[in-house]
Order: structure tokens, then C-alpha cells, then sequence
């Protein structure tokens, strides 16, 4: 980014744009950086590492100039939450990394989110995300704000692999935008805390991987989507629970990775390969194929736009695992439509 890029970010809203643009970039990276500090070879991306270090000391020191209030508003629980799940993808790239004074501000900064009340849908999760992620570190914790999120997602749940948002369902994809990666990442940091959330564990998972064949097969044959439902703007984010899966190598059965690995791609040059997408400066223009800003509710920003960042966990893989190794195979769409090949059955999770 040009010289004074973070400056005009901080300063192009009243709110925390330039905390959102650095918790969800940090949020879709992080695996990445989890497999730099692991494998200390990969000079094409040196010095991220040190990037996302400066970002949370910054974001979090209290005599910093882009210090953030953790408990002004109600945004800054949403970002208190994707920080604490980055730092539970890459606990030795970003948490054991930041200096003893660092963990302590962030330490800080989370407890100060729970002032904030979460608003009654997959706010809950953010909660316990938080609260997951201190008891992944030995840190003091709130078990019953992770309780009530895992139980009142069960609740939830209408059936196929998908949550309702709340009391309702919507037809959007905050299933995979946020409700099932928290779910699986909240019950794999509390697991062995209580027999009832272990329990829970496997069933989330076949119901990720459910959604995740969903999604495989409703992209589009050129890597266009349905435009339905609120956050459009997060582009090729919608792609978050397929991508943690692959990520973790739970794909289904049923999903080639060399297909995923297709779909995703075609994807994110649909949603990120237009040079309109960008500004003079290079920030995310607010759209989903270009710059068009008619798909932006009031709660976009540029810094929001960076959940887009997630589409890319798969970089956090060895070049030797299936995802990348195998040949690209065409997915659903693509093989129905413009190969005419034969397919499988889709079949309901019961």
C-alpha cells in the first residue's frame, strides 16, 4: 500500500474501519503465516508475519494512535472476535510470537469486548469465540457465554447443514461467512471442557461439510454465484466454510479437492481480478465485481470488505497435500453444463 494508506483507512470512518481491515485480513491469513513460522523458508512471503505482529500492537497498544476502544459501540466485539479465532489458526505465528506487553494489551482488549451485548442471531458466537480462545490458553474464561452460544445454535439449526440466523432463516450465506467456521473452530478449542460440546463436535462437522457441498454446487460454470441475502460486498468470502475445510483436509468424501480447489479459484477471479475492484490506492472498492457501491448496507466499510481474505486458508496447506497436488478437475456446474458430464446424486443430510 502507498505511504499513508493506514492513516486514510483509520480516517474514513467514524467507527473502526481500520480495526476491520486488520482482523479480517488477519483472519483469512493466518494459516499462511502459521505454515511460514513453521516450515522458516518461504521468502516470497517474508516478513508477514512481522506485518500482522506491528497490526495487533497497534490496534491494541494503549499508547498507539490507532489504538481501539474494545468497548465503544458494538463493531469491535464482531473484530475482538475474528482476532481471537486468527489467533487460534496461527497460535505460534501470532499469539506465542507477540512480546509478553503485547498478549497483555490483547488480553485486555478482549475482556473489554464483553461489555458489549451481542445481538440476538450469530452475534452470540462471537462471544464465545473469544471465551473459547482463553480457554485454549489457559486464561481465564466464561464457559456459560460459550454454553449459551453452542446450545442456542442447536436450537437453531433447520436442517441440510444449515443454521437459521437467529429465530429466523434467511436465504444469505452467513452460514459460511461466519456461523459454521465459529462453530467449528469454538468446539475444537473447548474440546475435553464438557462431554456435551465433545458430542457436539462431529455433528457440526458433518454439517459443514454438508454446506460445503452446497456451496460447491452453486458456483457457477465461470465462477459466478447466487446474489442473494445481506454482505455481498465480502465477495468471494462466502467460500469460508469450504475453505477451512480444505484447510483442514475435512473436506466430504463427496468433494474432489482438485475440483474445490477449480471452484474456488474461478471464484475469487470473478470477485477480486478487475482492476475497478481497487482504488488509486489499492484498498477493496465496495462491490462484488467492480466497484458497485449499491451492494453496500450501512455497515460496509473498506475495512469490512477484507472478510474476503478467508477465501485463501487454503494457503496455510503443504504443496504435498490433495488440495494442491491433485490435477484440477472441473466441478459440478461446470462439468453439468459446459462438459455435459455424467454426476452424482445430491442427497439431504438427515
Amino acid at each position: 500500500m502507498k505511504e499513508g494508506c493506514w492513516e486514510k483507512l483509520k480516517n474514513d470512518t467514524s467507527t473502526c474501519n481500520h480495526l476491520e481491515a486488520a482482523s479480517r485480513w488477519l483472519l483469512g491469513v493466518s494459516p499462511l503465516l502459521e505454515n511460514i513460522a513453521k516450515n522458516k523458508s518461504d521468502l516470497k512471503f517474508d516478513g508477514w508475519i512481522d506485518r500482522g505482529i506491528l497490526l495487533i500492537d497497534q490496534i491494541t497498544n494503549p499508547k498507539s494512535i490507532y489504538r481501539f476502544d474494545f468497548s465503544k459501540g458494538t463493531q469491535p466485539l464482531v473484530e475482538a472476535a475474528f482476532l481471537a479465532q486468527s489467533f487460534r489458526r496461527a497460535p505460534q505465528a501470532l499469539w506465542y510470537a507477540l512480546a509478553d506487553d503485547v498478549r497483555g494489551n490483547v488480553l485486555e482488549c478482549f475482556v473489554k469486548s464483553r461489555e458489549i451485548r451481542p445481538h440476538f442471531n450469530n452475534w452470540l458466537l462471537f462471544s464465545a469465540m473469544i471465551e473459547a480462545f482463553l480457554c485454549s490458553i489457559g486464561e481465564p474464561w466464561d464457559r456459560m457465554r460459550v454454553d449459551y452460544a453452542l446450545r442456542q445454535h442447536q436450537q437453531w439449526y433447520v436442517g441440510d447443514g444449515t443454521y437459521g440466523d437467529g429465530a429466523e432463516f434467511h436465504w444469505d450465506y452467513y452460514n459460511s461467512f461466519v456461523i459454521l467456521p465459529m462453530l467449528l473452530d469454538i468446539l475444537d478449542a473447548v474440546q475435553g471442557q464438557h462431554s456435551e460440546w465433545d458430542r457436539m463436535r462431529p455433528l457440526v462437522l458433518l454439517r459443514a461439510q454438508r454446506h460445503a457441498e452446497v456451496l460447491e454446487r452453486i458456483i457457477g460454470p465461470d465462477g459466478s454465484y447466487p446474489l442473494i441475502g445481506r454482505s455481498l460486498a465480502y465477495r468471494c468470502g462466502f467460500l469460508h466454510v469450504l475453505a477451512q475445510l480444505a484447510w483442514q483436509q475435512r473436506l466430504p468424501a463427496s468433494l474432489n479437492p482438485g475440483a474445490v480447489r477449480a471452484a474456488m479459484w474461478a471464484v475469487i477471479e470473478k470477485t477480486l481480478g478487475r482492476a475497478e475492484n481497487y482504488d488509486e490506492n489499492g484498498w477493496l472498492q465496495i462491490g462484488i465485481n467492480g466497484h458497485q457501491p449499491g451492494v453496500g448496507e450501512n455497515y460496509i466499510s473498506t475495512g469490512s470488505l477484507y472478510l474476503c481474505s478467508v477465501a485463501f486458508l487454503p494457503l496455510g496447506l503443504e504443496e504435498s497435500a490433495p488440495f494442491w497436488s491433485l490435477p484440477e478437475k472441473p466441478w459440478t456446474q461446470r462439468a453439468c453444463f459446459w462438459l455435459g458430464q455424467d454426476m452424482t446424486l445430491d442427497k439431504a443430510l438427515k
